[in-house]
Parts: structure tokens; sequence; C-alpha cells
């Protein structure tokens, strides 16, 4: 059975939106990146080698579309801006420490076959 999510894009199951949501190379870093605190754009791309200010932009702005991220605009010269994690953003941390730890037992299991 297909459910409408609020952007009028069709999805055949959870898993199929939330991969939609929080999917790809970029995002699941982001939100790891701000699960303990605000970061600002250049904060958060020096901790993420290899992303370039342009896939930042877009990935923190699906985010913050989707609800998951906060965008905050301090009006000071040189302008500020930090991101962090909004209530709802928050509720994604179980998924993100769930992959973590499946990720921790691949890598183990991948180092334990080299050694024969």
């Amino acid at each position: 059975m297909a459910s409408e999510a609020k952007n009028s894009k069709y999805y055949h199951c959870p898993v199929e939106t939330t991969l939609d949501v929080i999917g790809g190379k970029w995002k699941p870093l982001i939100l790891w990146q701000l699960r303990s605190e605000k970061l600002r754009f250049s904060g958060l791309q020096q901790s993420m080698q290899g992303i370039s200010p342009k896939m930042l932009t877009k990935q923190l702005r699906e985010l913050e579309e989707a609800g998951l991220v906060f965008r905050e605009s301090f009006p000071e010269i040189p302008p500020r801006v930090e991101y962090s994690l909004t209530e709802f953003g928050k509720t994604v941390l179980p998924v993100l420490d769930a992959l973590c730890e499946w990720g921790s037992k691949y890598l183990d299991r991948e180092c334990s076959f080299g050694k024969n």
C-alpha cells in the first residue's frame, strides 16, 4: 500500500521513506556530526572530508526542509549561521546508532576473514 508524504512523493514502504529522507552518502554523516552539538557550516565541512560546499549546502537544505535540521542565523557582521538537530531530527539518532553498531560488527567480521 503506497503512502503519500508532504512532498507529494509516493512510498511503498517505510524503509523507502527513511532512505529517501536520510539516505545517501552525506545526510547520515551530517546528522551524525550534529548529534551532540551545534555546528557552523565550516565546522561541518571540516569534519566531513570530501564534501564540496555546494553539496553540503544542498544536503543541509534538504534536511532542513524535511524538518530534521534547524538553521539559525545571527544578525552579526560577518554573518554567523549554526546548524543543529530539531527535536524531530533527534528521533533519527537511534537509527544512526544502529547503523554505527552494525557497521562496527561488519568491520569486525571483515577483519576476521583476513585472519586465516
